[in-house]
């Protein structure tokens, strides 16, 4: 295959291709990429090379788009079936005491620096200089995000922070 001749046609077609994937899926870009590669492993290239690469690109933005949605159906299926961030400790709630979904749904909406140092922290049992390394920032870095978004937490929960008095000895 001629590599100037498959230059002049991306040139000359990728674009219309992305706006006709675009139709059907949001990875065009991808499809449009892939089609292209098909192109340039034929053995043989097709008589009408653009009406080929957009009847690829077609079934491509297709097949991307159904698997977008079962793998947005598999998401949300999954996310209902599993447990909770936080547990009830017993069925009957104390007074003051947190709704496990409420506390659930407002580590969801932190942003997810913060929610991925909480996590990492009170369930992972990380010290700040580990979440550090795994994230790429400080370890000053990662104990700003996490007192962030456990203030922002208690904030809309309204919940104070504990006070602890000292040991009387």
């Amino acid at each position: 295959m001629d590599h100037d001749w498959l230059g002049r046609l991306v040139d000359r077609h990728a674009a219309a291709l992305e706006l006709y994937a675009r139709q059907w899926c949001d990875t065009p870009e991808d499809v449009v990429q892939e089609a292209f590669l098909k192109l340039a492993s034929q053995r043989s290239l097709p008589v009408k090379p653009a009406a080929w690469l957009f009847r690829v690109v077609r079934n491509g933005a297709l097949n991307a788009a159904l698997a977008a949605r079962r793998r947005r159906r598999h998401e949300t299926e999954s996310a209902s079936r599993s447990a909770s961030w936080f547990q009830a400790g017993s069925s009957v709630a104390k007074p003051g005491s947190l709704d496990p979904e409420t506390a659930s749904a407002e580590l969801r909406s932190l942003p997810l620096e913060q929610r991925e140092v909480i996590v990492a922290h009170l369930w992972g049992g990380l010290t700040f200089e580990q979440i550090a390394e795994v994230s790429g920032c400080s370890a000053s870095s990662a104990h700003r995000l996490y007192c962030a978004g456990l203030a922002r937490i208690r904030e809309r929960l309204g919940v104070s922070c504990r006070s602890f008095r000292p040991i009387q000895s």
